[in-house]
């Protein structure tokens, strides 16, 4: 149902998918969607969190600032007319979850790997990454809504000019070191 679901938002918006649509394209019947979801708009969040988790799983992902903002844009490169559909249609709430949690985890995880980690309060931690989720997040949906015309590396190496230094400076003086 993922894949069908994908399948039809790389051509279309969500608001012109239909159910029957899917379950036609999986050679399902309609009971087995709405034993599994609610609507449309479920499968369409359960696509993004396991995709997410996906993302968040592989091992020594991001060795450096700049590399959070790789995978996110090469995520978003490599299911580009999946995310432009979801992005212009009533499922924009979900990409933007999605993107909001998939930022702070791949932050947190960076963060957590960085020496003087275990000195600093999750609380502290997690402000940290809600500030930079938002504006990295908000980069990503403006870049997304002019059509990502920006290499995505030229613009994470934009990033990494602008936050590298700050978000590292912020962790140590929270830290202690």
């Amino acid at each position: 149902m993922a894949d069908s679901l994908k399948k039809a938002l790389s051509k279309k918006t969500l608001d012109k998918i239909t159910i029957k649509e899917i379950t036609d394209d999986c050679g399902i019947k309609r009971q087995t969607f709405y034993y599994h979801f609610q609507d449309i708009y479920d499968l369409l969040e359960w696509v993004f969190l396991r995709e997410g988790e996906q993302i968040i799983d592989k091992e020594n992902l991001c060795d450096t600032w700049q590399d959070i903002y790789l995978e996110v844009f090469r995520y978003i490169e490599k299911n580009r007319s999946f995310v432009i559909n979801a992005y212009h249609s009533v499922g924009r709430e979900s990409l933007e979850r999605f993107l909001y949690q998939i930022v702070f985890d791949l932050i947190i995880k960076f963060l957590d790997a960085m020496e003087g980690s275990e000195k600093i309060a999750l609380e502290d931690k997690r402000f940290i990454c809600d500030f930079y989720k938002f504006g990295l997040v908000g980069i990503v949906l403006e870049w997304i809504g002019k059509g990502m015309k920006e290499d995505p590396k030229v613009l994470s190496e934009r990033l990494n000019r602008l936050l590298a230094r700050h978000i590292e400076n912020d962790f140590q003086q929270l830290s202690g070191r």
